[in-house]
């Protein structure tokens, strides 16, 4: 008895290359507007961390957690970024931010007036904050999608990279995930 082989997912970043360019140059923009927000790339990549821990995308979580290190954030903190509400590591800005990010994930009844008004306001943000906040966490939510529905497997640490190809059934696709966002 034969056991039917499972079709691989359709890598929707190869098939629409001008739909994942596009996508790429949101992300540029978001980041941009946070940058000129003063929303600092430890803030933008804990939100990335912890939207890609939601939406269950190890692609992303694998891109953005060796980049929050590089960005300052702590081992310790990132440990304990699934509990930032009860977990006194985060500062103040840090958990408007990531409260805006779930909002933004969620979309729960009244999301917008609870970010701006609630955590934004909690957090001493501003409304160009809290708006670039939000573009972040669109822009990753976005990528997890777009991971996720084309099968990307995590990255290797990049020193395993190196070493032999990607643990994804042979293809290895970090070139755009590194190079373009």
């Amino acid at each position: 008895m034969t056991v039917p082989e499972i079709p691989a997912a359709v890598d929707i970043t190869e098939a629409h290359r001008p739909a994942y360019r596009a996508a790429n140059g949101l992300a540029t923009a978001a980041r941009e507007a946070a940058e000129a927000a003063g929303i600092g790339s430890d803030v933008v990549e804990l939100v990335d961390v912890r939207v890609s821990q939601i939406n269950g995308c190890a692609r992303c979580l694998s891109v953005h957690v060796p980049r929050a290190r590089r960005a300052g954030v702590t081992q310790h903190r990132l440990d304990l970024l699934t509990t930032w509400r009860e977990a006194s590591v985060f500062t103040r800005v840090e958990r408007a931010a990531l409260e805006i990010a779930e909002l933004t994930t969620a979309l729960p009844h009244g999301a917008a007036l609870a970010a701006t008004g609630g955590a934004g306001r909690r957090g001493g943000l501003t409304e160009e904050q809290v708006a670039a906040i939000v573009w972040v966490a669109i822009t990753i939510g976005a990528f997890n999608r777009i991971s996720v529905m084309s099968g990307h497997d995590a990255l290797p640490p990049r020193d395993e990279a190196a070493a032999g190809p990607a643990r994804n059934g042979g293809t290895d696709r970090r070139t755009d995930e590194r190079s373009e966002r």
